[in-house]
């Protein structure tokens, strides 16, 4: 399953980790709808707004299906057939969604039937790994392994607003199959866009930390597939969805467990914290180094001064957080 995810880039450096080639072999960086909803965070969890990418053509008819758009979802699919006015009463968890009843459920049905589908952008997700015959969990983090590369050894490489369209060659995103809908209150007002996790049976790799995993899209093509509805039908995109061994994982430390914690300590690996003889993963060095050089400051000028107060009315309940570990 999925219930807590890191995106902590800021805005520009995530743009420019999203480039990809359209239709004619052009590259392209997708366009930000609703920018100001975004906001960098070691620690998402339901409820939250979390980046998504989406086929132009959802937000404008006619457009090429192939190129993307990439905004601020909701975390948790809320029908557009709900018919309360408070979208946090719905009665049911839609933050992940089962592979093997995607066709059973009105909820996930309707909206893959008409195509909309989306790719939660993340730099990792984690899981929970109980231990036997206790109540305790050891948090984990789980990502796309790292390659360093003589370009990636200088994270600064990219910094300049002249060098933004250049290939990215930083961490490479997580990049999360999901099902998107569109909500209109009953009341009158804005659209609310929110989205689920498909999930699947766990790859032989973290069976051992959860029996479930979010359905990973891995490779540019995969990605453009299950974007591109105006070419690839529901039918083939599911084909796409399946466990990958390709993912890396390393155990954190327990500040993760409190939502409200957000800080790079939620993802750093727990036993360099501890043991001064630990050695680190090629991909967990990587990290430390994006860490150290490539994080994103609070003070950073181009990020939204609106997050706080967003992030703010869209942080999730007690409850909410709790129902985010059932089954997926």
């Amino acid at each position: 399953m999925c219930g807590r995810t890191s995106c902590h880039l800021p805005l520009e450096a995530l743009t420019r980790a999203c480039a990809y080639r359209d239709r004619q072999g052009r590259q392209q960086l997708p366009e930000w709808r609703d920018p100001d909803r975004y906001y960098p965070s070691y620690n998402k969890s339901p409820r939250s707004s979390t980046p998504v990418l989406l086929s132009r053509r959802h937000l404008e008819k006619g457009a090429d299906s192939s190129e993307r758009i990439i905004a601020p979802m909701r975390w948790g699919l809320v029908p557009s057939w709900f018919k309360e006015a408070d979208p946090s009463k719905l009665q049911f968890n839609t933050t992940n969604c089962r592979s093997d009843t995607i066709m059973e459920k009105r909820s996930f049905k309707v909206p893959l039937s008409k195509g909309r589908r989306c790719v939660v952008l993340a730099d990792g997700f984690y899981e929970w790994q109980r231990h036997p015959g206790t109540y305790q969990k050891q948090p984990y983090f789980i990502y796309f392994p790292q390659i360093k590369t003589e370009k990636s050894g200088s994270m600064g490489a990219a910094d300049n607003p002249e060098d933004w369209e250049k290939v990215w060659d930083n961490w490479r995103l997580l990049t999360m199959a999901g099902i998107f809908d569109c909500w209109d209150p009953p009341e009158g007002g804005d659209c609310l866009y929110s989205y689920t996790i498909i999930t699947v049976e766990s790859c032989q790799g973290l069976n051992d930390i959860h029996h479930r995993m979010p359905a990973i899209l891995d490779g540019e093509e995969a990605v453009s597939k299950w974007l591109d509805f105006g070419e690839v039908s529901a039918q083939e995109a599911l084909k796409l969805i399946h466990p990958t061994e390709n993912i890396a994982f390393h155990p954190v430390s327990t500040v993760v467990n409190n939502f409200r914690n957000d800080t790079p300590e939620c993802l750093l690996p727990a036993d360099l914290l501890v043991k001064k003889e630990f050695k680190p993963s090629g991909s967990s060095q990587k990290m430390l180094q994006w860490l150290a050089t490539k994080s994103p400051k609070k003070e950073d000028p181009k990020t939204p001064k609106k997050a706080d107060s967003y992030r703010r009315a869209q942080a999730p309940s007690k409850e909410a957080v709790q129902d985010s570990w059932s089954d997926g």
